[in-house]
């Protein structure tokens, strides 16, 4: 018995230690980025740009679709979402390979902002998370959100809800069909999938998912989602 516990108390000495210097490598890059540039900063530079969308602009249903696809628990839960989070890690352990990140739109907005070239995976979540918590501590979720929309990346060169309403529909965001809204909420998960450009079928397919999510959530009911019209290049 006496073994035993050594055992696992020498396994949890080994985890406390790998974790802590997981951590500091990840804060490490965190603080590196942000002493080249403070978030304020950074911010800042991407509200100035000419391209920049309020959140006000944009029809309330692609930003429920957003939230809906992306993030549901978005607006009830912090700079992470210990749920999607905890799913994540169990996925990943099962698989024997990091697939799911279990990232909030805060995250995801992180990394948009600071961490997009890092390829160091487990560093540039560990960042994230901190990061994570400034934006929430210094920014309310809309404005968040907000950044978020006009950092994404949509494919064929488009960052942001303009650029990709401008470039793959010839309009402005405001403009957006309910139908173009569900499409383009679907694209940043896997650009180079699902862009209009890129396989069509797969865009439908896509759109079909953030469709069934925003009914699922209760942004939309089934008659409502019916109604919709599939995207057609």
């Amino acid at each position: 018995m006496k073994i035993i516990r050594r055992i696992l108390l020498s396994i949890l000495i080994i985890l406390l230690i790998v974790m802590s210097v997981l951590y500091l490598n990840g804060k490490k890059l965190y603080e590196s980025k942000i002493s080249e540039e403070p978030i304020e900063e950074k911010v800042q530079a991407i509200r100035e740009n000419e391209n920049y969308t309020k959140l006000s602009d944009v029809p309330e249903y692609y930003k429920n679709a957003v939230i809906a696809v992306e993030d549901h628990r978005y607006y009830n839960h912090g700079a992470i979402d210990p749920i999607a989070l905890t799913r994540a890690v169990v996925s990943n352990i099962r698989q024997g390979a990091f697939k799911e990140g279990g990232s909030t739109i805060t995250q995801q907005t992180a990394k948009n902002l600071y961490f997009i070239d890092e390829g160091n995976v487990v560093n540039r979540k560990i960042a994230e998370i901190i990061m994570s918590y400034e934006l929430e501590n210094k920014y309310s979720k809309d404005d968040i959100l907000e950044l978020y929309i006009n950092t994404i990346y949509f494919g064929d060169g488009y960052y942001g809800i303009k650029e990709a309403c401008n470039g793959y529909l010839n309009k402005e965001p405001s403009q957006m069909t309910i139908s173009e809204a569900t499409m383009l909420a679907g694209v940043p998960n896997a650009p180079s999938v699902y862009a209009p450009t890129a396989n069509i079928d797969l865009t439908i397919s896509r759109q079909k998912k953030v469709i069934s999510s925003m009914v699922k959530y209760e942004y939309l009911s089934q008659e409502e989602a019916d109604q919709i019209e599939l995207y057609v290049h």
